[in-house]
């Protein structure tokens, strides 16, 4: 028998497309980005704009953006088969008024899941604690960082342009989601 695991996932650029917010920079700013532009996860370097601009624009498009995400390859199977065995707990920067939009795209998606935690910031250290994961999915490369030294958990990083610098040990670099099952 196999043991149940408490896993941890992140959701934007984790099991969503990470490319997903690039069309609506592109046609809002009047860019022609690719993934491979974003080097930095932070949009405001990248557009070259203040974060009050930034802000602005998510509060104008960010339930659009959400609404509309597409999965990232591989990664449907995969939520599929974990359910069977495992649970499925989701710990998003999203804020919290995007709540009935995050469930109803799970919903729509028939993606499964046994929490959605909405935490409205980056660090997610407080909610992986009281949820006592045993392992965390994730792409914004200093989250994982400091998952993997608060907890000694193994991490899951979803290999994107903006998440390629140097990890520890028990942070595992997945190219996609049939490497992150194989983990």
């Amino acid at each position: 028998m196999s043991i149940k695991r408490r896993m941890g996932l992140d959701i934007d650029g984790t099991i969503t497309c990470p490319s997903t917010f690039i069309p609506y920079l592109n046609q809002h700013f009047k860019k022609s980005l690719t993934l491979d532009d974003l080097t930095v996860y932070d949009l405001t370097t990248v557009l070259n704009i203040s974060e009050e601009q930034f802000w602005e624009w998510m509060g104008h498009y960010e339930g659009t953006i959400y609404q509309e995400a597409e999965l990232a390859p591989h990664v449907e199977n995969t939520l599929h088969e974990w359910n069977q065995s495992h649970d499925l707990i989701y710990i998003t920067a999203r804020r919290n008024h995007l709540a009935d939009i995050t469930t109803d795209w799970f919903k729509t998606n028939s993606i499964p899941f046994d929490h959605i935690e909405l935490v409205g910031k980056h660090d997610k250290i407080e909610a992986i604690r009281e949820h006592q994961l045993d392992i965390f999915f994730e792409d914004k490369h200093d989250n994982a960082v400091a998952i993997a030294e608060e907890f000694n958990i193994p991490v899951i990083l979803m290999d994107t342009p903006y998440n390629r610098l140097t990890i520890p040990d028990n942070v595992i670099r997945a190219q996609n989601w049939k490497d992150a099952k194989a983990c």
